[in-house]
C-alpha cells in the first residue's frame, strides 16, 4: 500500500458516519437526561482506569510521566466496537444503548481535551486558549445545527422526500459539512457528525436516512480497521509484548467489574450493568491517536507509544469476540444471539 495515509483518512469517514447515525436515534431531550446520569459513572470509572493503567506501566519500568499518559488513555472505550455490536431493536437494548452512548460521548470530550493539550505542547502554544475555544465552539456548533436543521434542512427534505437519491445525498452532505465545521472550530469530526445527527433526530425522515446509510458506514468501518492493522509496526511487538498483555488483560478483566459496580450504584440492574461493562471493556481508538501525538510532543517515548498501540489492538480482538460469542449482536454466529 503506497499511500497508507489515504487509507487511514478513508477509514476515518466510517467513524464519522457511525456517530451521525447514532445521533439520528437520539432525541435531544433524552440525550441531555442521559448525559446527566452518566457523568458520575464516567468520571469515577475514568479515575480508576487511569490508576490501574499507570500502575501496570510503573511495574514494567516506564517513567512516571509516561505511565500517567498510558493510564490516561486506558479510561476510554471504543466507540466503534461498543456501538457496532449493540442491537437497537428491543427496549432492553435501546436503554442499554442510551447509557453506552452517553458514557462514550463524555469519554470523547475528555479525549478531545487531552488531544488539544498534546497539540498545544507539540506546537509550543497555549493549551488553555485551545480549551477556551473548545468550550465556546461546542454550543456554537450545536446551536447552528439545530437552527439549520429546523429552518433549512427539514423543509428541504419535506419538499423533495419522494426523491430518495436527493435525501441520500443531502444527508451525506449535512453529515460531512457539520463534521468539517466542528473540526475547523477545534472539535472532532465525530462530535460534529453526532451533533448533525441529533439535529435531525426529530425529523420524520430520520429512520429512512439511517437505513440507507448503514451499508456506506459499514464499508468505511472496514477500511478503518484495515488502516489500524496496516499502521502497526509488527517488528516492535516482541519488545512490548509482555507489558501489552498485562495492560490489555487488566483492562479486559477489570473494566467490566468497575463499570458494573458504578452503574449499579447509579441505579441500574445487575444484568444490564454487567453487559454494559463487558461491551465497554476494550481500549479506544482514541488511544491510538493520542499515542502518536504524544510521541510527536515528546511526552512519551516510542516504546510507550507502541505499548499503547499493542494493548489497544489486543483488546479490540478479545473484546469483540467476547461480546459476539456471549451477548446479542447484529453479527452473532448463533441464531439465538443475533439481534439487529
Amino acid at each position: 500500500v503506497s499511500e497508507p495515509a489515504v487509507i487511514r483518512q478513508i477509514g476515518h469517514v466510517g467513524i464519522i458516519f457511525l456517530l451521525f447515525l447514532l445521533g439520528l436515534d437520539l432525541h435531544p431531550q433524552k440525550l441531555l437526561v442521559m448525559l446527566r446520569e452518566a457523568t458520575m459513572v464516567t468520571l469515577a470509572t475514568a479515575v480508576a482506569f487511569v490508576a490501574i493503567g499507570a500502575g501496570v506501566a510503573l511495574i514494567f519500568g516506564f517513567a512516571p510521566g509516561e505511565s500517567l499518559l498510558i493510564g490516561a488513555v486506558m479510561m476510554f472505550s471504543s466507540t466503534i466496537i461498543g456501538l457496532k455490536l449493540l442491537p437497537t431493536t428491543t427496549l432492553h437494548h435501546k436503554r442499554m444503548g442510551e447509557i453506552v452512548i452517553s458514557i462514550l460521548l463524555l469519554q470523547d470530550i475528555i479525549a478531545i481535551l487531552i488531544l488539544l493539550l498534546l497539540q498545544g505542547l507539540s506546537q509550543e502554544g497555549l493549551p488553555w486558549l485551545e480549551a477556551v475555544r473548545l468550550v465556546l465552539a461546542l454550543p456554537l456548533v450545536a446551536g447552528l445545527a439545530f437552527v439549520a436543521a429546523r429552518y433549512m434542512l427539514v423543509p428541504l427534505i419535506a419538499r423533495f422526500d419522494t426523491i430518495q437519491e436527493y435525501v441520500f445525498l443531502l444527508a451525506i452532505g449535512w453529515c460531512l459539512g457539520m463534521a468539517q465545521l466542528a473540526h475547523s472550530l477545534g472539535l472532532s469530526y465525530e462530535m460534529g457528525a453526532f451533533i448533525a445527527g441529533v439535529g435531525l433526530a426529530t425529523s420524520h425522515i430520520a429512520w429512512f436516512i439511517t437505513e440507507n446509510l448503514k451499508p456506506l458506514r459499514d464499508f468505511f468501518l472496514i477500511m478503518f480497521f484495515f488502516s489500524v492493522g496496516a499502521g502497526f509496526e509488527i517488528g516492535v511487538l516482541p519488545q512490548v509484548l509482555l507489558p501489552a498483555l498485562a495492560l490489555a488483560g487488566s483492562m479486559l478483566a477489570l473494566k467490566p467489574l468497575i463499570f458494573r459496580f458504578m452503574l449499579m450504584r447509579a441505579g441500574e440492574k445487575p444484568g444490564v450493568s454487567w453487559e454494559i461493562g463487558v461491551r465497554l471493556g476494550q481500549i479506544s481508538e482514541f488511544a491510538l491517536l493520542i499515542a502518536v501525538l504524544a510521541v510527536q510532543a515528546r511526552v512519551i517515548g516510542e516504546q510507550a507509544s507502541y505499548l499503547i498501540q499493542a494493548a489497544t489492538l489486543l483488546t479490540f480482538i478479545v473484546s469483540s469476540y467476547g461480546v459476539m460469542l456471549f451477548f446479542p449482536t447484529p453479527i452473532a454466529v448463533s441464531d439465538r444471539l443475533r439481534r439487529n
